[in-house]
C-alpha cells in the first residue's frame, strides 16, 4: 500500500520562505517520478514541479527560479523548497507519486492528503 505524507505547511509573509517533505512508504521514489501540485480555492489543481527517477526536474512557469525540487533517496523523500513566496503561492499542496512524470494531476496514481501553504502579503 503506497502511503504519501507532506510535511512543512503553514504562514508566512510575501518574500518568505518554506520548505515541504513528502516522505513516501510503500514505493520508492528513486525507482519513480514524484511531484508537488498545489490547488488554490475555486481553482483547478496544477503541477508545480516533479522530478523523475533519473532526477531531472520540471518546473511550471509560475514558480521557475523560485521553487526548487529534490529528493533524497536515503529517506525516501521528495522535497519542495519555496523562496520568494508570493500571495499567488497560497494554496493546498500535495504531493504525488508515479511511473513516470506527466503535467497531468490524473496520470498520477498516487496523492498524498495535502498542506497548507498561507502566504501573507
Amino acid at each position: 500500500q503506497v502511503r504519501l505524507v507532506e510535511s512543512g505547511g503553514g504562514s508566512v509573509q510575501a518574500g518568505g520562505s518554506l520548505t515541504l517533505s513528502c516522505a513516501a512508504s510503500g514505493i520508492i521514489f528513486a525507482d519513480n517520478a514524484g511531484a508537488w501540485f498545489r490547488q488554490a480555492p475555486g481553482k483547478r489543481r496544477e503541477l508545480v514541479a516533479h522530478i523523475n527517477s533519473k532526477g531531472a526536474t520540471y518546473y511550471a512557469d509560475s514558480v521557475k527560479g523560485r521553487f526548487t525540487i529534490s529528493r533524497d533517496n536515503a529517506k525516501n523523500t521528495v522535497y519542495l523548497q519555496m523562496n520568494s513566496l508570493k500571495a499567488e503561492d497560497t494554496a493546498v499542496y500535495y504531493c504525488a507519486a508515479a511511473l513516470t512524470s506527466s503535467q497531468y494531476a490524473t496520470n498520477w496514481p498516487y496523492w498524498g492528503q495535502g498542506t497548507q501553504v498561507t502566504v501573507a502579503s
